[in-house]
């Protein structure tokens, strides 16, 4: 089972992930709110602004830090740098 790292050293299963979408539309900010009130949401943002949320195969919800890109490059397994702003929030 193959793992990607979504930040702070918290781990999600890449084969249980079906979306990775940016949080600013009002249909991902319902999804949301609606999962924080079922009990289904799982902030994995450390209090840091909320960059992209991951949706599960289970209909859970996980919010996180790092960008939508960034997540994208560790799902496809591309290495290089991350941008500098978001190394400052992962320490």
């Amino acid at each position: 089972m193959r793992f990607i790292n979504i930040g702070f050293g918290n781990l999600v299963a890449a084969g249980r992930l079906v979306a990775v979408v940016a949080p600013e539309s009002a249909p991902i900010k319902r999804i949301v709110q609606d999962m924080r009130e079922q009990g289904k949401l799982i902030d994995a943002s450390y209090g840091r602004r909320t960059r992209s949320v991951l949706i599960m195969d289970n209909g859970s919800v996980i919010l996180s830090a790092l960008t939508t890109e960034t997540l994208n490059a560790r799902i496809n397994g591309k290495t290089g740098e991350e941008p500098e702003e978001e190394r400052e929030d992962e320490e």
